[in-house]
């Protein structure tokens, strides 16, 4: 999730792919909810969808992998199981069976256990792979969308991420860059209209929880990621941010124009937060992250430690997903609750 933004690279548009599927079947309809999708082996389905502000053409794929939770859950969201290949899960994140579509997962291959890259898309003949800038795709790891493009394998990125990627980068709310994502993988995959009923519903619960948000001045919470010498957080443009402020918070690192970002302790300090919002995942649990802010010096006197005001975030409610709206019912009730208490 580190913020990272290289040197910009020349535009290029349009892109057309080919893929290393040749043949498209008429019709599949994936297990249980599943989706029909559009396309056939005589009249190979393609269209235009932009990828972090590129226009892309896109055919229809058949071996979709997916990086991290947050991809699958969107192709999962979208009833496209039967046309994803399968995921890489670094280990750092929660276990798949704890994600609502649990059963999807395993009816998919578990590609590996670490970083993205080009090899393994490769030897999984891929032929789209889901990810975002710098989580997943990466200059340094040599597996980027260009050098995916030279190879034949589509590439999506979430528009969340577009913020950071060189040459081609986007301004996105990042609830606004979920709907986006779904609506986008809608038509590659010809699913739009199931594209339009997920967007809708996700819209509305958060309609719901907009209108639900304690009256008066939004309470201080600051989103601890993880870091001792100096604290990681989520800035404007993460997915947190909104989570925070539709709940009736206000995130004290809103101001940052950034993804995730490492800030001060002193900043912290002085924002005298009165919620901690602590992002599970990693090595170190929840619990040994709210015992170091309790132990520490800089942090023990905050608001929030000395009233136990913490909440915990599951890491792929924190990440670009379906399951954004999952956290921020979750953290709502728990702002209002400790509203009313």
């Amino acid at each position: 999730m580190t913020p990272h933004t290289p040197a910009a690279t020349p535009p290029r548009r349009p892109l057309l792919l080919r893929t290393a599927a040749c043949a498209l079947v008429a019709t599949v309809a994936a297990a249980g909810c599943g989706a029909q999708v559009e396309g056939g082996a005589e009249d190979t389905r393609t269209v235009t969808v932009e990828r972090c502000g590129e226009e892309v053409t896109y055919t229809t794929p058949q071996r979709a992998v997916a990086y991290e939770g947050g991809s699958a859950d969107k192709l999962f969201a979208l009833g496209l199981t039967d046309h994803v290949h399968g995921y890489v899960m670094p280990p750092a994140n929660p276990p798949v069976s704890e994600s609502p579509w649990a059963e999807e997962y395993e009816k998919v291959e578990f590609l590996g256990d670490d970083l993205l890259n080009r090899e393994l898309v490769v030897d999984a003949r891929a032929d789209l792979v889901v990810a975002g800038w710098n989580s997943g795709f990466s200059d340094e790891r040599g597996i980027t969308p260009e050098i995916l493009d030279d190879l034949g394998i589509q590439s999506f990125m979430h528009t969340e991420s577009c913020y950071n990627y060189p040459g081609h980068p986007q301004r996105v709310a990042p609830f606004d860059g979920l709907y986006t994502d779904l609506e986008r993988l809608g038509a590659i995959f010809g699913v739009e209209d199931r594209a339009a009923e997920v967007v809708a519903d996700l819209r509305e619960r958060v309609d719901r929880v907009r209108e639900q948000a304690p009256e008066g001045d939004p309470v201080p919470v600051f989103l601890y990621d993880s870091g001792t010498d100096q604290p990681f957080t989520a800035a404007a443009q993460v997915p947190p941010n909104d989570i925070i402020r539709f709940a009736g918070g206000r995130n004290i690192f809103a101001d940052l124009d950034e993804r995730w970002t490492q800030v001060g302790w002193e900043a912290v300090v002085e924002a005298e937060p009165e919620v901690i919002v602590i992002l599970d995942y990693g090595d170190q649990s929840a619990e040994e992250k709210i015992e170091f802010l309790k132990s520490s010096p800089a942090t023990a006197e905050l608001p929030a430690v000395r009233e136990d005001n913490f909440f915990v975030l599951d890491y792929n409610e924190g990440i670009s997903s379906p399951r954004n709206v999952d956290g921020l019912e979750k953290f709502a009730e728990y702002l209002r609750d400790l509203d009313a208490a």
